[in-house]
């Protein structure tokens, strides 16, 4: 048995060695010089039985490093020459000629070698060369797809290699191929498939070819549209899930304690500038475990905002309770102070703030629809906060204390509760989640002092309609309007979409003004 098993391994490695040889002197001249058809001709001849060398000198030439001189081919290295056949060092000539690539050629050279990648040891560089294969595959390659297809052991990326196959024999001049591959084609959810077999559509001249493709296309568009709506109701939890942060916050100040507090965005802004700073120290004196910067900033920026919003309680708003018209003045003004505070202190560009790695990337889903890890993570930190909001507001003995001063403050001071100082705890608690909305906000967009000022508008249009003091109403809203922004992004654009959105809230409103849900309670009106 193990002598059999010896003799198939010679077999197969003999068997190999047949298929793949050096690249000879006649053929590495006529790949670097000539007219551009009989180099890619001569290209595609070398790429079928490719080795290592061959590659070597493919991607040389792709580098600009091979140079021509009489009849002589050489590449050059570090000012030194080398013999692209045998690998020998050989002498440099005084007068050589560099070689011309256009730009199909350049994509014919990047066409082969991500060709000659599909047999990586590495599965990364199997995938990244699948995906660049999908658009250009051409039948002049299908050796090398169809070689790769059969040794390939993943059986994830066997499925994406066999797309790259069937669109290699789309343009196969066999009208048999074209037909399989037309089959094969069918259940593709790349959104590469679609502008292959568009523009294989476009040169087709057989009827019966052409009905497959059109068939098979519309398949495609199918999978396509699912992949698009599935991507948009992702992209609304994304946005709502950043609403919400947003909004939690505010549904504190304004919701429970009735602040019109038009310097909640530059609380946010705080809490993002908190995670800059963060990571700066981190960078500067723990790069080795910078990864986990994010962690420790969670903590700062909740710490920064509410220490913050404790300040301006104490100070400006505590003597301004019952008159909303007062508060939205004097926080329009503090807003403004904060923002020249920041640029003063930071500058008035934006900063960057890096993804840890382990936020970089995505999960593919399907063909078109890619999952950011930094979205993912975000939507989580939202729920995360949500219930923790929910759990000290109703769980807690500060959360009591706060309804019960919501509810009726002169009972609650009858009752021994310091009004006042709970007063500054739940504005400081809806200003510290403020800053944990800007430190999400910071994996997501650009830090700057304008951050709030894109939010601001939106955090008050989901508090109101979610209604006011209601948790439960304001993760609807902020779900409802995030999802619904982008349906109609897609069908109308950004600008009109928002316009659409501000008209449905206000008829909304008009119709039920309590919002969503209606404040319950012996003061509330029926």
């Amino acid at each position: 048995m193990l002598g059999h098993l010896i003799r198939l391994t010679a077999c197969a490695i003999f068997l190999i060695a047949c298929n793949a040889h050096s690249i000879t002197a006649d053929e590495a001249k006529a790949i670097a010089s000539g007219e551009a058809d009989a180099r890619i001709e001569a290209l595609n001849k070398a790429v079928a039985t490719a080795d290592d060398k061959t590659a070597a000198f493919l991607q040389a030439l792709s580098d600009d490093a091979v140079k021509v001189a009489a009849d002589a081919v050489l590449v050059i290295k570090d000012g030194k020459g080398y013999d692209p056949v045998s690998g020998a060092e050989v002498p440099v000539p005084d007068v050589f000629e560099d070689v011309m690539n256009n730009n199909r050629m350049r994509g014919e050279l990047d066409s082969a070698l991500a060709a000659l990648k599909l047999f990586s040891k590495d599965e990364k560089t199997r995938i990244a060369a699948i995906k660049q294969l999908q658009s250009d595959a051409d039948e002049s390659k299908l050796p090398l797809i169809e070689k790769a297809f059969a040794a390939e052991q993943n059986a994830q990326i066997k499925e994406q290699l066999g797309l790259v196959r069937a669109a290699a024999l789309l343009n196969s001049a066999d009208k048999a191929k074209r037909l399989e591959a037309a089959k094969l084609l069918s259940s593709s959810t790349q959104a590469n498939t679609k502008t292959v077999l568009l523009a294989r559509l476009a040169q087709e001249t057989e009827p019966d070819v052409k009905s497959a493709l059109q068939s098979t296309l519309r398949q495609v568009e199918a999978s396509l549209a699912w992949g698009d709506r599935l991507g948009a109701i992702f992209s609304g939890i994304s946005l709502g899930s950043i609403l919400l942060l947003v909004a939690l916050g505010l549904a504190i100040t304004y919701g429970l304690m009735g602040v019109i507090n038009m310097a909640h965005g530059e609380l946010m802004m705080i809490g993002a500038y908190a995670t800059y700073v963060v990571q700066a120290l981190f960078q500067k004196y723990l790069p080795g475990a910078f990864d986990w910067y994010l962690l420790a900033s969670v903590p700062v920026a909740f710490l920064a905002s509410a220490l913050m919003g404790a300040l301006l309680e104490r100070s400006v708003i505590r003597f301004l309770y019952g008159r909303p018209l007062e508060t939205l003045l004097a926080t329009w003004g503090i807003s403004l102070m904060l923002q020249q505070l920041v640029r003063s202190s930071f500058g008035a560009q934006n900063v960057g703030v890096e993804n840890p790695s382990w936020m970089s990337g995505g999960v593919q889903v399907l063909g078109n629809l890619s999952l950011p890890f930094n979205r993912l993570v975000i939507v989580g930190f939202a729920v995360f906060v949500l219930l923790a909001v929910a759990w000290l507001i109703g769980r807690t003995r500060l959360g009591l204390f706060v309804r019960g001063v919501t509810q009726n403050r002169p009972i609650a001071a009858c009752m021994g509760v310091n009004t006042a100082r709970i007063d500054t705890y739940a504005f400081a608690l809806g200003s510290g989640i403020a800053g944990l909305a800007g430190c999400a906000l910071s994996q997501v967009g650009n830090v700057g002092p304008d951050l709030g000022q894109g939010y601001i508008v939106d955090s008050f249009m989901v508090v109101v309609l979610g209604g006011v003091g209601q948790l439960a109403g304001t993760v609807y809203a902020a779900m409802g309007l995030g999802i619904l922004n982008k349906f109609l992004e897609g069908w109308t654009g950004a600008v009109l979409a928002k316009i659409a959105v501000l008209v449905f809230i206000i008829i909304f409103i008009q119709k039920r003004p309590q919002g969503i849900f209606a404040m319950k309670g012996r003061s509330a009106e029926a």
